[in-house]
């Protein structure tokens, strides 16, 4: 649910606030955007060509902090690091550390039950990525992230990479307010069905 959203010109300036932080010399968003898909695309270059990981290792604190990492230290020098200020979304900067470790062992019990009630491999890697999202541990890229951690935790289980609606999700179009409403739903409700729905679909209309 974080990110920047670029204007329609693509040409508007970085804020100073923007600029903290920044390894490369960039000056629009436009510019920013771009490098930071490239740094994603390296990461999902280096999670998807290697070997399919345990389940249990992509669901731990540390290798969730290196993900993060990895996706955005060739242009942020705070990349993996958690947030020191709140922000209006997410749980409280000291609470980050706790929240990712109670995270950790939620999941590690998902995966660890073998009783008829146990979540499916699309429902665990989905409520995952919805935790991370309501904790909100970095100070920007926290639903790319998300999503991401998503799909190596239900590759990691043997399904395919979800689709997220095959579109991008930092516009604000019709296929993001779709993603938001399922977050909201999972929120406000504890049901996931909308979010695991649009975590497979391919054909939501992003006008």
């Amino acid at each position: 649910m974080t990110g920047l959203i670029p204007e329609p010109d693509g040409a508007t300036p970085l804020t100073d606030a923007e600029l903290n932080g920044l390894r490369l010399p960039l000056l629009t968003r436009a510019e920013l955007n771009l490098a930071e898909a490239q740094n994603i695309g390296h990461a999902v270059s280096w999670l998807f060509s290697a070997r399919r990981p345990r389940p249990e290792s992509v669901t731990t604190e540390a290798w969730l902090k290196n993900l993060h990492g990895r996706m955005y230290g060739e242009v942020w020098a705070w990349a993996g690091q958690y947030r020191t200020a709140d922000r209006n979304l997410g749980v409280p900067y000291w609470q980050i550390h706790a929240d990712m470790r109670n995270l950790e062992a939620d999941a590690h019990a998902w995966l660890a039950d073998t009783t008829s009630g146990r979540y499916g491999n699309d429902e665990c890697a989905v409520r995952l990525g919805h935790r991370l999202v309501v904790i909100h541990p970095f100070p920007n890229g926290n639903g790319r992230w998300s999503r991401l951690a998503s799909d190596a935790l239900v590759v990691a289980l043997g399904a395919p990479r979800f689709t997220w609606g095959a579109g991008s999700l930092i516009e604000p179009t019709k296929l993001r307010r779709n993603y938001i409403a399922a977050l909201q739903a999972a929120d406000t409700d504890r049901d996931f069905a909308a979010l695991i729905a649009f975590a497979r679909s391919q054909a939501y209309p992003a006008g």
